[in-house]
């Protein structure tokens, strides 16, 4: 009743309800002749090249899906996607949330919307209306509110900051790199990079012996570069970990590194989140500069997905698959089976599945490493943290090391 009450004045506002004031909309199995979910991504702005990447993976699953017979429980009815743009803003991303539901009244769920920033804005207003939301972003705090609607399937900010340093230690010892002993950060105030730092400021770093001796933050888009670097270099800490959210910023600050003698090639520097990791960073970076950057992801292509990546550098013509693009096409097919398990166009119900049902095998399941399935608090249990790293100017998967295309390289400091 808290849904139709909520859709009801949406569409009231917009004009779209019948004479009697409800809301026209197909019910069950058997009205349903398409089935509507939905991507929320920042197609304008500074994250847009990330937007694209997503909606190029969402709408290959969804060809997929229909051209391989559609949903089955539902007579073959088929997947339509609704794409909003999340824009540059946490108020323009809730404002497209909101347009989306007064417009789609018949959605079963929705993915999305890359910052972890927007989500937890747009999960705000779906979380209200009931509609499952899956998301790749990392934050903490979007399943740590007590929500029933929402799915990460990524593993968290601070769970992947814990497994880092491990495991970055392990590869500089392997190397026979010297000991680490100071550690810098450059980051911007976005809810994922404040999420990341969280139990690194609470004594993570202790265990290893790591010192914070550089601690900055910013507010995106960065406009100098400058100061921030100036610090880094008046204090050379031993490694950087360089916590921007965009490649605007992540070129800028990588140049202003270099221009400060600190290339990644001297100054071992990790990065979070895919950004790090797009085509068009290679575009407006020099390689030398992108060389050896090491870069934790919620996804990356792994080693038993050839085909899948075939079939997308093929469909799309990118040079490689990111976590935008698999994720947003593994979300589609999960709602496919979530859809198949209820045999309903329901959203209630679709949500109920994706709280129970454990998917083993299909695109779903090949789209992200390990099984999916959700925890009570919505976050997908044994995510695995993955580590990418630039190698002679493609950015590829290095960790987990069973299932990665590349061997990691410490950067040799010449």
């Amino acid at each position: 009743m808290k849904r139709v009450a909520i859709i009801a004045a949406a569409l009231a506002a917009a004009g779209l309800t019948d004479a009697g004031g409800a809301p026209a909309r197909a019910q069950g199995a058997a009205a349903a002749k398409e089935v509507t979910v939905a991507l929320i991504a920042p197609l304008s702005g500074p994250w847009a090249r990330e937007g694209q990447l997503m909606q190029m993976g969402a709408d290959m699953a969804i060809d997929e899906i229909n051209d391989k017979g559609g949903i089955a429980a539902l007579g073959g009815a088929k997947m339509k996607l609704v794409v909003a743009d999340a824009g540059d803003t946490t108020e323009k991303a809730k404002n497209a949330a909101q347009r989306l539901l007064a417009q789609e009244p018949d959605l079963v769920g929705g993915a999305g919307a890359w910052l972890s920033s927007f989500t937890l804005a747009v999960t705000e207003v779906t979380e209200r209306a009931q509609i499952p939301w899956l998301t790749l972003s990392y934050s903490d705090a979007i399943t740590g509110r007590g929500y029933k609607y929402v799915f990460q399937t990524s593993p968290t900010a601070n769970r992947m900051a814990e497994e880092m340093i491990p495991t970055v230690l392990k590869l500089a010892d392997s190397a026979g790199a010297k000991k680490l002993q100071n550690v810098g950060i450059i980051m911007d105030n976005t809810a994922s990079n404040v999420s990341f730092v969280k139990p690194l400021h609470e004594g993570a770093l202790d265990p290893y012996g790591l010192k914070l001796t550089v601690d900055q933050v910013f507010t995106p888009p960065l406009s100098d570069a400058t100061p921030l670097v100036q610090k880094l270099r008046s204090n050379r800490p031993d490694m950087l970990l360089m916590l921007s959210s965009n490649v605007p910023d992540d070129s800028m600050l990588l140049q202003k590194l270099a221009e400060f003698g600190m290339p990644v090639g001297k100054l071992p520097t990790i990065g979070a989140g895919a950004h790090l990791g797009v085509p068009e960073l290679r575009k407006v970076t020099d390689a030398e500069l992108l060389e050896g950057l090491l870069f934790t992801t919620g996804n990356w292509s792994l080693n038993h997905e050839d085909e899948l990546i075939a079939r997308f550098k093929k469909r799309t013509g990118e040079p490689w698959l990111t976590q935008d693009s698999i994720c947003a096409y593994g979300d589609m097919w999960i709602f496919k089976a979530a859809l198949e398990k209820v045999g309903a166009a329901d959203h209630i119900k679709v949500a109920e599945a994706l709280h129970t049902m454990e998917i083993t095998d299909g695109p779903a399941a090949e789209a992200f490493p390990g099984p999916v399935k959700f925890d009570a608090n919505g976050r997908r249990s044994g995510a695995p943290v993955v580590i990418a790293q630039w190698q002679k100017g493609e950015a590829v998967s290095v960790y987990p090391t069973d299932r990665a295309l590349a061997k990691a390289v410490w950067p040799t400091g010449n």
